[in-house]
């Protein structure tokens, strides 16, 4: 383990959330819940689009993708979040510490990614309705989703390349309760610079690049919109990428408020609070908001429980 490091640390304490006994064990109850919850939402809707035909369309084949990586986006991070609200100190040795951040990194990423490429979907829709059907073929939106998947793993590979190199010599402590970039450079004894670089540039085109993507992409969806003569027209164009529009609002404010300083961001404890954020609500509120909005997935999802999903019918609606 200590060759496996370069350095002394052998595993990292995590700081959870020191309160009293009775409160500690409320939150877990609480957060238990939402973590059931998310699981069961999520994985609603990767079956019932996988179930219904009707839904075999580029815009609902990334939304199940979406739905998938949030299932195992909150399996990575959240076990480790109820563990904080069960002891205030919870220990994970460096390659569990490792494993953990490579995960956390690479679906973080594959969502921005994936985001982006929901956003331009909806721009083809929305702006060339009538070639719609030959500029977003089945075959383009497996290999757009195939390269979200790609970007995100290799990002985080490459990340996690120039972090696994630097030596941990003491202390060991993370005040946080996952491992995370920014609290392990912090611990490091050997010169980060290079892996803070790396991080950053990384970080640009990940986070960034989508983003832009995403803000251009709507950009030309407003003035589409704006263009069509009737506010009955307006309305419904508006309706197929406002849940889209909701879900990115809510990941990319809570993701950009949280790393717009990494380095200074773990020095306040009340840090680890808005990190619960995109953790755990923003996972929990991703299908609520489609499913609410929604009403073919919401019909979808009523015929699938009902055991009415194979029916010729689907195929038809």
């Amino acid at each position: 383990m200590r060759n496996l490091s370069g350095g002394h640390v052998e595993e990292f304490v995590l700081v959870g959330f020191p309160t009293t006994p009775p409160f500690q064990l409320l939150l877990f109850v609480l957060f238990f819940a939402i973590y059931l919850l998310t699981l069961l939402e999520n994985a609603l809707i990767v079956f019932t689009i996988w179930l219904t035909p009707s839904l075999h369309r580029p815009m609902y084949f990334f939304l199940g993708h979406l739905s998938f990586l949030e299932l195992w986006y909150i399996n990575v991070t959240i076990p480790r979040l109820l563990a904080a609200f069960l002891t205030q100190d919870s220990r994970v040795s460096y390659v569990g510490c490792m494993t953990q951040l490579y995960f956390f990194i690479a679906l973080a990423c594959t969502e921005c990614v994936l985001l982006a490429v929901m956003a331009y979907d909806r721009y083809l829709a929305i702006c060339g309705p009538l070639h719609y059907p030959s500029l977003m073929p089945s075959s383009l939106a497996t290999r757009l989703a195939a390269a979200s998947w790609g970007s995100g793993f290799f990002s985080s590979m490459m990340k996690l390349l120039f972090i696994s190199q630097l030596s941990y010599c003491g202390p060991n402590v993370i005040n946080h309760f996952f491992c995370d970039i920014s609290p392990l450079l912090n611990l490091t004894c050997s010169d980060k610079e290079q892996a803070e670089l790396v991080d950053f540039l990384l970080a640009l085109v990940m986070i960034l690049l989508p983003l832009l993507a995403v803000v251009s992409s709507y950009a030309a969806i407003i003035a589409a919109i704006l263009r069509i003569p009737t506010s009955r027209g307006r309305r419904k164009a508006f309706s197929t990428c406002a849940t889209h529009l909701a879900v990115v609002v809510i990941y990319y404010s809570s993701t950009l408020f949280t790393y717009a300083r990494p380095q200074a961001m773990y020095t306040f404890n009340h840090n680890k609070i808005i990190s619960v954020l995109y953790t755990v609500i923003v996972p929990s509120l991703n299908p609520a908001i489609y499913c609410l909005r929604n009403k073919e997935v919401k019909e979808a999802f009523r015929k699938a429980v009902m055991g009415r999903c194979h029916y010729p019918k689907d195929v038809l609606d």
